[in-house]
């Protein structure tokens, strides 16, 4: 068998496919040991607040619904009041709302509606809505045509403002030359950037273009040590691709065990993934 071929492009192959899922504002919720002894008075004092306009008010009281921190979990409810302050302007609540459209909490699922309230965040430079606005237009879902130009665009916003997961899917459409010109010296700056932030996905990827040479010299121990960051964090393709090395001896020492450790690692965690 050839390894060092079949690993590497299977590897990649497999990592295009496995971008994560779209994912909503991650402000932190309060906790119940936050708040006061008194919750009921507490929800009460807000929603008078945000029945009066009040946009931050609006905000914590969809978060308090769309969470269950101190009410009910009520999706519903949270998309009614996140809506009140996205039609504010307010840039997160336009993100969370279409999040809610887009994972059809609270309402039908509409990628049309998600990408509509996610534009007008990532306009005012939300990196979140930016990412996953881009996520939709490169994979076309719900029928929103696919569009290359779109997603580049706001992939590299989202990129440049620190996203380790737009940098990892820009990273990607270099490597790929899909939606951009194929340059894997461009591909390898932006995994380099994802990698380092502790993205498992970008530590695999940059794993991938170090053990094939693209864009960086051939390098078996720093694909190793990639792969090994990634598998660290439970991903499954890097046990895969570190069980390989073991098992060849390249950028690290050969050793069967310690191959058949990460073969079964990976085994459990393709396994998980596939059931998610």
């Amino acid at each position: 068998m050839d390894y060092n071929r079949v690993i590497p492009i299977a590897a990649i192959l497999a990592s295009l496919g496995s971008a994560p899922a779209l994912s909503a504002e991650q402000t932190p919720v309060p906790q119940a040991k936050e708040m006061s002894a008194n919750v009921n008075n507490d929800v009460a004092a807000l929603t008078k607040k945000a029945e009066s306009g009040d946009v931050a008010a609006q905000f914590n009281l969809a978060r308090m619904y769309d969470k269950g921190a101190g009410v009910e979990q009520d999706f519903a409810a949270a998309m009614k009041w996140y809506a009140k302050a996205a039609e504010q302007g307010d840039a997160k609540a336009q993100t969370n709302l279409g999040f809610m459209y887009a994972d059809g909490r609270g309402v039908e699922q509409n990628y049309a509606e998600a990408v509509k309230w996610y534009r007008k965040a990532a306009e005012q430079g939300d990196v979140v809505a930016q990412s996953n606005l881009a996520g939709i237009y490169d994979e076309s879902l719900g029928g929103v045509p696919k569009d290359d130009a779109e997603t580049l665009k706001w992939y590299r916003k989202a990129a440049e403002q620190g996203s380790a997961h737009a940098q990892n899917k820009l990273g990607l459409m270099y490597a790929r030359g899909e939606g951009a010109p194929q340059d894997d010296a461009e591909a390898v700056k932006w995994l380099k950037k994802s990698a380092e932030q502790g993205f498992a996905e970008g530590q695999h990827d940059l794993g991938v273009m170090y053990e094939e040479g693209r864009g960086v010299k051939q390098d078996y121990a720093e694909a190793a040590k990639w792969y090994l960051r990634a598998a660290d964090q439970g991903y499954g393709y890097s046990q895969n691709n570190l069980g390989w090395m073991y098992a060849t001896g390249r950028g690290v020492p050969k050793d069967v065990k310690e191959s058949v450790k990460w073969f079964k690692k990976a085994t459990v965690s393709m396994r998980q993934q596939a059931t998610r």
